[in-house]
């Protein structure tokens, strides 16, 4: 039996800068994308072409950014051109205003805007600029939280060589004295739980351990929204994927992010697997104090 070669496609990586764009596109083209740096916006359909005609390059990923501005006021036309003549995704890279100033502080480099205002200034500026580029993305990645590892893993989960044109489930749990997660699409606060951080016991473990999840489980109230959030996804799913959504991000948040909404994340990612969902579960603040 002849293998058959992936279908062509084009990942465009967008975003405010400081925020990791080239570490992925340098993941992108571990995992086998013909990568690009900053390329031109007008040379967008000639590569786009490129990728789709060329036998050796079916997976293509490349940047665009403030690098060009001039341009990029022009990028949503272009998108939406590309996304008719080949499969096009866009992920757009953020990160919080003080997160980017104390990234530029610690590297020293300037901000490509440069200018007379100060780096937060730009960064903001940016943003503004950025704005209606990242109404278009089909994910968006904060990275505030994230290290160059944990970016890199996020990125592999989504890109990998076995995605398909499947709606790609990501559930997360968090802890909302750590910030809600700016990529989410969901977001369902689990704080009315019994908190299992008051019991000495389960203090210093997490909603991964069995004991926690089953004092968790106890309560008639957390049976009851499992069944409930599950009906809702259950309904939510099938509508997400008819309008071509690509990602679908869930988040369970409690306090801190480490006991009540990690067992819950667990939960609902097993049960969307068992209903033939891809989805991924990740916790974002289950290491912090």
């Amino acid at each position: 039996m002849t293998e058959r070669s992936p279908a062509p496609e084009l990942v465009i990586i967008t975003g405010l800068s400081g925020s990791g764009k080239g570490t992925v596109l340098k993941s992108l083209e571990d995992h086998g994308y013909y990568s690009v740096d900053n390329l031109p916006l007008d040379l967008l359909p000639k590569f786009a072409e490129l990728t789709k005609d060329s036998p050796n390059i079916r997976r293509a990923a490349l940047v665009v950014d403030i690098r060009e501005p001039d341009q990029l006021q022009r990028f949503p036309e272009a998108y939406a051109k590309l996304k008719r003549r080949i499969r096009t995704r866009l992920l757009f890279l953020d990160a919080d205003d003080s997160t980017l100033v104390r990234r530029y502080s610690e590297t020293r480099r300037p901000h490509p805007l440069g200018g007379s205002k100060t780096v937060l200034g730009n960064v903001q500026l940016e943003r503004q600029h950025l704005a209606a580029i990242r109404a278009l993305a089909d994910y968006v990645i904060n990275t505030s939280a994230l290290n160059v590892h944990q970016l890199r893993r996020r990125v592999a989960e989504h890109f990998s060589a076995d995605d398909s044109a499947q709606l790609q489930i990501y559930v997360m749990s968090f802890g909302f004295k750590h910030g809600v997660p700016a990529e989410s699409d969901l977001v369902f606060d689990v704080r009315f739980l019994p908190n299992p951080n008051y019991i000495p016991e389960f203090k210093n473990r997490t909603g991964k351990h069995a004991g926690v999840a089953r004092y968790i489980r106890s309560f008639p109230q957390t049976g009851e929204f499992i069944e409930r959030i599950s009906a809702l996804l259950q309904y939510l799913v099938p509508h997400y994927a008819a309008e071509g959504k690509s990602y679908l991000t869930i988040s369970f948040g409690c306090t801190g992010g480490r006991h009540r909404s990690v067992m819950m994340a667990e939960e609902i990612h097993k049960r969307l697997r068992k209903a033939g969902a891809t989805s991924r579960v990740a916790h974002r603040d289950i290491e912090k104090p």
